[in-house]
């Protein structure tokens, strides 16, 4: 599957709208998209989702390392790949724009923000592409699309200042209605801040969708064919039950495939009330549950949850489920809920974040995720903070990231797990975690 990626001058100017704009034109081409995000983030894949109609791939390199980085692009389905990127091109230690385009042989179309230049957009497209060799990486910056740029005599002067080796793929018009609501952690998600259809289609319009797709190219035979590692055969395939609503949302696809690959999964939703399926263990995954702690709280979920904790049952949380897990969540305005009380914690929400990075992790001893010894990577952004007993038990130190308490991570209770860190199916975390619960699986039906 050929693609490109999209790569921004600077955070914020606009590469998500520019993303869901071309992805738009080149549907309306007769192309097949496969969008994908360069980076750990949850929130972008879902606005992909909601405009090409299939889940949005993770290609992040700290996530998943370089082999997973091919596994996972070549998972995708489609004519086209439309990778969105993180942050600047060039900005992040752990995994770039740069370094993931670098890593694929994907050519970038920048996306510049256009609303106050014309010359000055050619010459900073100039500076991204040259900058490149300066740095001694293999990154192709192949052309433009300028954001926020009128048509007529702006975008004759933009098209025209360009060199002839950087091509004009064209531009996003200003448009209040190609603004998505923010909030802590990014964007709303994609299904409540759907762009509106005729907004993107009027900005697909001036883009040109050809040249976009005639851009695009196959990474090479490497990155199609890297192994994953071996993994251990399971004596019985187990059932995971996964919290999946409004407050439970982060979870990458990689991470429900290989649930699927070597087991069963069912999905419940703790904001409605349900009852936790029979499973042999539970997932949470991230989300925004201090959005609905309320309903959280009187739900009846978790107290059930917490019921089949106590009796052994394993439960795995990542950050949102984390604090689902703790025994009280305070939101940022104070109010106070009571959740499942499964880890000797209380949580409370802050107005700003308080912890965003690429995050490696050394378990203290085995766990649900990891082997004595073992490492693994992920990432963390959260607004919220643990108050932790002085008796609780970590699974990990952190030897990247900040963790609950600035030296550890994952806290421990019965056979249980919750961790700030969210990890990628390609760091080995859910195969461990489906390893661990195989071997009581029959008990736990």
């Amino acid at each position: 599957m050929k693609g490109f990626v999209l790569g921004g001058v600077s955070s914020g100017v606009g590469k998500t709208v520019a993303t869901l704009a071309i992805t738009q034109a080149l549907s309306d081409a007769g192309y097949e998209v496969q969008p994908a995000k360069a980076g750990s983030d949850f929130i972008d894949p879902s606005h992909h989702e909601a405009i090409a109609g299939r889940p949005s791939r993770t290609l992040d390199l700290w996530l998943c390392g370089e082999g997973g980085l091919g596994r996972n692009y070549h998972r995708g389905e489609g004519d086209v790949c439309v990778v969105e990127g993180v942050m600047g091109l060039y900005d992040g230690d752990g995994s770039s724009t740069a370094m993931v385009a670098e890593a694929l042989s994907l050519p970038v179309v920048l996306v510049v923000d256009a609303k106050a230049g014309m010359e000055s957009v050619a010459a900073t497209a100039l500076g991204f592409r040259e900058y490149a060799d300066a740095i001694g990486r293999e990154v192709d910056v192949a052309g433009i699309v300028a954001q926020r740029a009128h048509g007529g005599r702006h975008e004759a002067g933009i098209r025209e200042a360009l060199p002839d080796d950087l091509a004009y793929f064209g531009r996003i018009p200003p448009n209040d209605d190609l603004e998505i609501p923010d909030r802590h952690l990014g964007l709303e998600m994609g299904g409540e801040a759907a762009l509106p259809r005729e907004a993107l289609r009027e900005a697909a319009e001036t883009l040109e969708a050809e040249r976009l797709a005639a851009v695009a190219r196959d990474p090479p035979e490497s990155a199609a064919k890297g192994s994953r590692a071996a993994v251990n055969p399971l004596s019985t395939e187990p059932r995971i039950a996964i919290a999946s609503d409004v407050a439970f949302a982060f979870r990458y696809p990689a991470t429900i495939e290989r649930f699927r690959e070597r087991g069963e999964v069912v999905t419940f939703s703790p904001v409605a009330g349900e009852e936790v399926p029979d499973c042999d263990a539970v997932y949470l995954p991230g989300g925004y549950p201090e959005l609905h702690a309320a309903e959280l709280e009187s739900s009846g979920t978790l107290s059930e949850l917490a019921d089949l904790a106590s009796d052994g049952l394993p439960v795995l949380g990542e950050c949102g489920g984390l604090m689902a897990m703790s025994e009280s969540l305070t939101t940022a305005a104070g109010d106070r809920y009571e959740m499942a009380g499964i880890l000797p914690a209380d949580v409370t929400m802050h107005d700003r974040y308080q912890a965003l990075d690429h995050v490696e992790l050394e378990a203290v001893n085995g766990t649900l995720t990891a082997t004595a010894g073992e490492r693994i990577r992920g990432h963390e952004f959260h607004y919220s903070s643990a108050d932790v007993d002085d008796d609780a038990r970590f699974a990990f130190e952190t030897v990247r990231g900040s963790g609950i308490d600035g030296d550890h991570d994952g806290l421990t209770e019965y056979d249980s797990l919750g961790t700030y860190v969210h990890v990628h199916a390609e760091s080995g975390a859910f195969d461990r975690f489906l390893e661990s619960i195989t071997s009581s699986a029959s008990d736990n039906r």
